[in-house]
């Protein structure tokens, strides 16, 4: 069965990157799980308490350092809210050559 390409496109690029821990691959999942099913590549807002849940990451350090080290690694963009009442934005990125990823 082939995967949706976001999801499968995660996956062969996770393989290749050693800096990925289980905490990075759970995150991105869980972020996975929220967008769009229509288009994955369009932005989609995000809430930490409910990624935090689906990832199983207890400590919102860890949520942080994780979500920025997908930021910095290619594999998410990212923009916050500073507002509590409104969730931040993400969206997944496949449009990225891993070899061009340092």
């Amino acid at each position: 069965m082939k995967l949706s390409f976001p999801l499968d496109r995660f996956l062969q690029r996770a393989a290749e990157d050693v800096r990925l821990l289980p905490t990075h691959m759970t995150l991105f999942l869980a972020i996975f799980y929220y967008s769009s099913a229509d288009d994955s590549e369009k932005s989609f807002r995000i809430s930490r308490s409910q990624l935090m849940r689906y990832s199983r990451i207890k400590s919102k350090s860890t949520y942080h350092k994780c979500l920025m080290e997908l930021v910095k690694f290619g594999f998410i963009t990212y923009k916050p809210s500073f507002d509590p009442l409104k969730a931040s934005m993400v969206r997944i990125i496949t449009d990225c050559n891993p070899t061009q990823i340092v």
